[in-house]
């Protein structure tokens, strides 16, 4: 089997899912639910924002992604791995070089 071939399997297990509002919403609930939890000062939600560094569904494995929630007080960061959301000790250049990694390899 040469490189081609590999790739086209590769893209058939993987979905890029960073397009899909309704499933990145369901993600980021659940998230801001632990935001709250964790800092339970915080109580508005004016100029929070959440990026995504990227959110795949692979076939046998499940959701793989990497987030952020920004808040006017803290940034959370987040990762879904095997349809787990797991809080992260993150800061702003590990969050950039483990997107940058990610998407290299997929």
């Amino acid at each position: 089997m040469n490189s081609f071939d590999e790739n086209n399997d590769k893209q058939s297990l993987e979905i890029n899912e960073i397009e899909n509002k309704e499933l990145k919403e369901s993600i980021i609930d659940i998230a801001m639910n632990y935001c709250f939890i964790w800092n339970k000062d915080y109580e508005q939600l004016n100029n929070t924002m959440c990026e995504f560094g990227y959110l795949f569904s692979i076939k046998g494995h499940g959701l793989e992604g990497l987030f952020k929630i920004i808040t006017d007080e803290k940034t959370y960061y987040f990762a879904v791995q095997k349809n787990k959301l797991i809080g992260l000790d993150f800061n702003e250049e590990l969050f950039c070089m483990t997107k940058d990694m990610f998407l290299s390899l997929h």
